[in-house]
């Protein structure tokens, strides 16, 4: 169980059980008495009131009033805000930009540093532009939830992607590719990939792909992509 997992166990058990003992909180997350006490005091530090009571019937008691004060937010979570943001702005349609930036900037700070330099290298990768008109979209489906937190992994650790991918006519294949970007055109979104067996770039409607798989091996390189002049990095639209 990773911290983030165990620290939430923890929390609810003492929500669902009122007071714990050190040991028994121990024995239900599978940790060593050391850890949990760290658990505690990284939860302390986060904004939980978390009572200790010495002692023959004492133990560790959650304030029920208790709420936490800092994110605990993953880099797909914090990415899945900000790429909403971002495409509600390029559609034209988001009349509070200037209190949604303000609420992302409170969240990023939030963060520690190595999930900030992870979510930097993620919005690197997201690109925003205009859907032609002409592009028939009666048939777009809903998109996978596991692809963003696939996506996060194989864009920050360069890893070869294979999925199943349904085109235009239903026909469906399997592609092994490299994610070099995603792109936004509302109200579509596409994977941008390089395709090893086509040697050239692919653009995937992501709600036409299936549930991602990575591919062990060789990590691949980062390519410049050549996109359209109207298409901006995410980056660039707040200037």
């Amino acid at each position: 169980m990773n911290v983030r997992l165990r620290q939430d166990a923890i929390v609810r058990s003492l929500r669902r059980n009122g007071t714990s003992t050190v040991a028994d909180l121990a024995r239900e997350v599978g940790a060593s008495r050391r850890t949990v006490l760290r658990d505690i005091g990284a939860l302390r530090d986060e904004g939980f009131v978390i009572h200790s009571e010495p002692g023959r019937g004492g133990g560790l008691q959650l304030d029920p009033r208790s709420v936490q004060t800092t994110a605990r937010l993953s880099v797909a979570e914090v990415f899945a805000l900000l790429i909403a943001v971002a495409s509600t702005r390029a559609a034209g349609n988001l009349p509070f930009s200037s209190l949604a930036d303000a609420g992302l900037a409170k969240i990023e700070k939030a963060l520690p540093s190595d999930k900030i330099r992870d979510l930097r290298r993620f919005l690197d990768c997201l690109y925003v532009g205009q859907l032609s008109p002409r592009v028939d979209i009666s048939d777009m489906g809903a998109m996978d939830p596991a692809l963003l937190p696939a996506f996060e992994t194989a864009f920050l650790q360069r890893l070869h992607l294979r999925f199943r991918y349904r085109d235009a006519k239903g026909t469906v294949t399997s592609r092994h590719v490299e994610p070099q970007a995603m792109l936004i055109l509302p109200p579509l979104w596409y994977l941008v990939a390089w395709d090893p067996a086509r040697e050239d770039f692919r653009n995937f409607r992501m709600d036409r792909i299936g549930t991602p798989e990575y591919v062990e091996g060789a990590r691949f390189r980062r390519r410049h992509v050549p996109f359209e002049d109207d298409v901006r990095p995410v980056r660039d639209l707040s200037r």
